[in-house]
């Protein structure tokens, strides 16, 4: 990969992920999202909007639990069920998976890697999660010796994290990209 990844994870979320698509479209960036099936069914439009503006489609679950507490047929079950609800509204079948929280087990390796999904964890995170980030705290830590190949970790909802902790992201973003501007760094997709 040429450049940076920029990713979200957990959406999309009716709010969070607009603003993001808002932001991107107006600097014409692109960015990888991890779709939580569960989510997707709840706003399938707005998975669909994400697809059709040109971003990629990946993988993130159908609930959003720890593999670590699933058995492989619950891993299974959870991912053939995200799959499909991804594809009905995007069109679109992913060839990334990000697990929850970031934890592979190794039979959900095993499905990830027999479905022929690419895993893809991150290398830069702004723990814009956590109640005690800040659009600040964000930027200075997704872009903190940012450099080609990162893989920034964002996430466009709250719906498994603190309440509103997207605004603080979106409030970010565009200090993140100005950063990545500043230091001569393009934002690339993750193919």
């Amino acid at each position: 990969m040429n450049g940076v990844a920029l990713t979200f994870d957990d959406g999309p979320h009716p709010e969070g992920t607009t603003a993001v698509l808002e932001i991107l479209s107006d600097a014409k960036l692109p960015a990888t999202f991890f779709l939580v099936g569960e989510q997707v069914e709840r706003s399938p439009s707005l998975a669909g909007e994400i697809a059709a503006a040109g971003h990629e489609i990946a993988l993130h679950c159908q609930r959003h639990r720890n593999l670590l507490r699933l058995t492989p047929g619950q891993v299974r079950t959870d991912l053939d069920r995200a799959v499909e609800a991804i594809f009905n509204a995007t069109g679109k079948g992913p060839l990334f998976h990000r697990p929850p929280y970031g934890i592979f087990t190794g039979p959900a390796l095993s499905i990830v890697r027999h479905r022929e999904w690419r895993p893809l964890l991150w290398s830069r995170w702004g723990r814009d999660w956590s109640a005690n980030a800040t659009p600040s705290s964000i930027a200075a830590l997704v872009t903190r010796d940012v450099s080609e190949g990162d893989v920034l970790l964002l996430h466009d909802s709250d719906s498994y994290s603190s309440e509103g902790s997207w605004r603080r992201t979106v409030a970010a973003l565009p200090r993140i990209l100005d950063e990545i501007g500043r230091r001569g760094l393009t934002v690339a997709s993750v193919r």
